[in-house]
């Protein structure tokens, strides 16, 4: 008999093939805990895998493995790094997962993805000691001008916000849905019941017929959301807003096609393809390799300039809706940026500006980049908490209003 029957419970084997059944166990269980969906079918289909391999050869073991156990291309990552940890030594795979995850580490290099997820499953589940002597009676406590944890956090200003509430703020973005109007576009597909004659399918179903039309072809025009476009500042003064707004765009990338997001601080990053990923922590990992810019410079009127000159063509076709991201502080002043920000708003159907700095109730555009690009956005609007997000997805879900321009 072989492992395999052991792990389904049907015959007892010896010793070391019990240690082996249990190892698999407990690496689907590690799994299971870090986010990949591995269930008893899994375990059994891992342990008649092990059966037909090597064990002693390491990749064999490897590719065996994952070939049974991960059924998605996203969850690769987190294979390879619980395989890494778990089958090495479990013991020192945690104690250097922990290390490398630890604030302030003199390690200069970044854990690889999925790193902090595999540490997180495999730290021990503590469990809390039962009290010794019964607690006493507490007084009551008065709830009713309490405000609830969800709400304070949709309020709270990204920038004020721990690292605690960041993480759950961003557990809060990715249940966001961004539906956007569909919009007709320049194709049609058959409709039997459309309101425009084919006349091009009527003639060819004549000459099945012998030349006779018996019946009239009818087409429909096609109708697709508009194509989104992001533009996000990533420069000192909008780092921390730029790395909460990541988990939005990453979100809206995933939910919906025709999603185009480019990174900008003192050059222009198109990052669309590194936020495909289903994996959040790896679309981040290889967003950070390509943008060498992060937390520097702003050269708004250069990075927009760029931008229509590279991929306007490409990406804002059937009307697109922009968002720019941005507080408006460019290192340049206001040199080129009036007639970038006006060739961009020609270019698609709504540019729409996210400003943290409309925060505060005395905002004022003062400064010549904002005082620049504001005659030519469609709208001005915050982002700077939960609560303007939602207002935002709101906002792009209905019918566009009625331009609203600042007085410069």
């Amino acid at each position: 008999m072989n492992d395999f029957a052991a792990m389904a419970g049907l015959v007892s084997v010896p010793e070391p093939g019990r240690a082996l059944a249990a190892n698999v166990l407990a690496f689907g269980r590690l799994l299971r805990r870090a986010g990949v969906p591995v269930g008893p079918a899994e375990g059994l289909a891992a342990m008649a895998a092990l059966a037909l391999v090597d064990i002693g050869d390491r990749r064999q073991v490897h590719a065996a493995l994952r070939g049974v156990m991960v059924h998605r291309r996203e969850h690769f990552e987190v294979f390879d790094q619980a395989f890494l940890l778990f089958w090495r030594d479990p013991e020192g795979g945690r104690n250097a997962a922990a290390m490398a995850l630890m604030e302030g580490a003199k390690d200069p290099a970044k854990p690889p993805p999925a790193s902090r997820r595999i540490a997180e499953a495999l730290a021990p589940q503590q469990r809390p000691n039962p009290p010794a002597e019964p607690p006493e009676e507490r007084p009551p406590v008065e709830m009713t001008m309490t405000v609830s944890e969800r709400e304070r956090l949709q309020a709270m200003d990204f920038e004020a916000m721990s690292a605690a509430e960041i993480a759950a703020a961003k557990a809060e973005i990715r249940k966001l849905v961004l539906p956007l109007d569909a919009r007709p576009t320049r194709r049609f597909r058959p409709d039997p019941q459309g309101p425009s004659i084919d006349l091009r399918a009527t003639i060819r179903a004549s000459l099945r017929q012998g030349g006779e039309m018996l019946t009239l072809e009818r087409r429909r025009r096609v109708e697709r959301p508009p194509p989104l476009v992001a533009l996000c500042d990533i420069s000192g003064s909008m780092a921390r807003y730029a790395q909460v707004l990541l988990h939005f765009l990453h979100a809206v990338t995933n939910e919906r096609d025709r999603v185009h997001s480019f990174l900008f601080g003192t050059r222009l990053t198109n990052v669309t393809r590194q936020l495909r990923a289903r994996d959040a922590e790896v679309a981040f990992e290889m967003v950070s390799h390509i943008v060498p810019d992060w937390s520097g410079g702003t050269r708004i009127g250069e990075s927009l300039e760029l931008f229509n000159r590279q991929w306007s063509r490409r990406v804002l076709g059937q009307g697109a809706v922009v968002l720019l991201i941005t507080d408006g502080l460019d290192r340049e002043g206001a040199k080129g940026l009036a007639e970038a920000t006006d060739r961009l708003r020609r270019s698609c159907r709504r540019l729409i500006w996210l400003n943290p700095l409309l925060r505060f109730s005395g905002f004022e555009p003062r400064s010549q980049g904002i005082r620049a690009m504001l005659p030519h956005v469609d709208e001005f609007r915050p982002v700077h908490n939960l609560a303007s997000l939602r207002e935002l997805v709101a906002t792009l879900s209905g019918a566009p209003p009625q331009p609203r321009r600042m007085a410069a």
